[in-house]
């Protein structure tokens, strides 16, 4: 402790006596503070707590460090920290991910007038976010106000002017984004009444307007922001709706991250609004405490490939999955009707399967080439497993990849609540009874009908179906532990998985692209199907696309 106390006492000493506005200074103080390990909170607490009592007991450290911070602020360009940082920008989903991928090859050129470069100076740790988090933001608000440091205050800084202007940035992006067509389509009802993202625009103008005049002349501005907020909130409020939309309208990267963005967009244009306003110092200190946070955590992670997926494709995986359970629904049974239901589907797909078998035998006697071997079993079993899907046959070994999905959707709750562990646990009953009927049903009738082929196969033309070390072969291919088997059937489990996902997808797809009406429209069909078979075509395309 007494070590970490004369480093401190060492970076303060030099904070105060420089006339430098330089950011390696600050970044020393960081370094200090910095725990060795990130996620220890109490140990960053302490040392959080030890800056503060410095700067408390010694006035000449703290009126340096307020300089310093003052200069250094004022000496850099504000305006893409509030505006720009931890926002996506407006270049699309895929040219943000290459920008990524190439400065973590190539770090892009530190521009020493930008505030932002200055950011990411002073916390050069992809870590940093974490410790800093950890302390409260009552604690730091209270080292602002040892510091004796307002950021967003009039006198000595262009620290407001340039948040005015992100402010009129903002709200000038989410009046364009709130206009994209992409948005309208989803959600008619912005076409029908005046547009929140629209409306807020104007009311940010006025507000501007107002606060920049009475800033001109000295005096508190007459207008408060309230009138901007109950427009923000309505603008959250439609994100939300068309969030909550998608499973009838569908859902693209592209929307997605259009989404993303406008939802950060407003919740920086709602936190600059506390900053800058007049009527409650508390607030504004604490908007700038969240502003840090915010800051810090955006340049640790600006080249983060994986934060970057999880932001955009989050709503997207959701609605896979959704279409995905809602596929699976149709292979749980609920009542005794249906369980005996599930059993002659299951039947209908164990009459099928054996003949797959045997032409998949009939197949390696003919001893293609190793490619054309497996293009030919591939489209053997492409071929079955269609004609069971066509004829509403089920097959047992598909059921897991579907109601894995049904059972990821019963998991699912509201931040803050629990998940529903009594539906939960009837699911899981239900889905298992319902894979054991259709397992017992498959190998019904597969076992005995396969053995009557076989038998019936050498009745006629008296050659076996395999020959004896063939038949030793096959039986040494699915032995549990005496050959891979097991390791087969888990990268079936992983393929089967993958077919539900993508199933999902284009179900997704075809809801957000509007295949079905855009099929039932087309006037070649109609005169060749008619209107009312284009239609049921449409229909069962919007249904089993997927």
């Amino acid at each position: 402790m007494t070590e970490a106390r004369s480093g401190l006492e060492a970076v303060l000493d030099r904070i105060a006596t420089s006339v430098d506005p330089s950011v390696t200074l600050l970044a020393e103080l960081v370094s200090e503070i910095r725990p060795a390990d990130p996620h220890d909170g109490e140990q960053a607490l302490k040392n959080f707590q030890a800056v503060e009592f410095l700067l408390h007991s010694h006035p000449r450290w703290r009126d340096g460090l307020r300089r310093h911070l003052i200069a250094l602020t004022a000496a850099r360009h504000q305006t893409t920290v509030y505006a720009d940082l931890g926002i996506l920008p407006g270049t699309g989903f895929f040219s943000e991910l290459r920008r990524r991928l190439s400065e973590r090859i190539l770090p892009a050129a530190i521009d020493a007038a930008e505030l932002r470069d200055a950011l990411g100076i002073a916390f050069p740790k992809r870590t940093d976010h974490v410790w800093i988090d950890a302390i409260d933001d009552v604690r730091w608000c209270n080292l602002f106000d040892i510091i004796g440091v307002d950021f967003f205050a009039t006198e000595g800084n262009p620290t407001v002017p340039e948040v005015l202007d992100a402010i009129q940035i903002l709200a000038a992006r989410i009046a364009s984004m709130g206009v994209e067509p992409e948005l309208a389509r989803v959600f008619p009802q912005l076409r029908e009444h005046r547009s929140p993202f629209l409306a807020q625009q104007a009311e940010v103008q006025h507000y501007l307007d107002a606060v920049r005049g009475a800033l001109d002349a000295g005096q508190l501005p007459e207008v408060d922001e309230r009138h901007v907020r109950v427009l923000l909130d309505q603008c959250r409020n439609v994100i939300s709706r068309i969030r909550r939309g998608t499973g009838h309208t569908g859902i693209s990267v592209a929307l997605t991250y259009l989404l993303q963005r406008l939802s950060e967009t407003v919740d920086r244009l709602e936190l600059l609004l506390e900053a800058v306003d007049r009527t409650a110092d508390c607030n504004r200190t604490l908007a700038a405490v969240r502003l840090l946070k915010a800051c810090v955590r955006a340049e640790n992670h600006k080249n983060d490939l994986r934060e970057h997926f999880a932001r955009n494709t989050e709503l997207l995986a959701r609605e896979v999955t959704e279409h995905s359970g809602r596929t699976g629904e149709h292979y749980i049974t609920a009542n005794r009707g249906e369980y005996r239901a599930m059993f002659a589907s299951a039947l209908g797909a164990g009459l099928i399967v054996p003949f797959m078998a045997l032409i998949k035998i009939g197949m390696h006697d003919l001893h293609p080439a190793p490619l054309v071997e497996a293009l030919m079993y591939g489209l053997n079993y492409a071929m079955g497993f269609m004609l069971i899907h066509v004829l509403h046959f089920t097959l047992a070994t598909k059921q897991p990849a579907m109601t894995a999905a049904r059972i990821a959707a019963t998991l699912e709750h509201a931040p803050g609540a629990k998940p529903d562990l009594a539906a939960l646990v009837e699911l899981i009953v239900r889905v298992s009874r319902s894979q054991f009927i259709a397992v017992v049903g498959n190998i019904a009738l597969a076992f005995p009908l396969a053995y009557l082929l076989a038998w019936a196969l050498f009745l006629s033309t008296d050659v076996h179906i395999a020959s004896a070390d063939k038949a030793h072969s096959m039986l040494h291919d699915v032995h549990p532990w005496k050959s891979l088997a097991l390791f087969h059937a888990a990268i079936a489990g992983v393929y089967l998985f993958l077919s539900g996902l993508i199933s999902g997808y284009y179900d997704n797809l075809a809801i957000f692209n509007r295949i079905p009406e855009r099929l039932a429209q087309l006037p070649w069909l109609r005169r060749l199907l008619g209107e009312t078979r284009a239609g049921r075509l449409a229909n069962y395309i919007e249904h089993t696309l997927g």
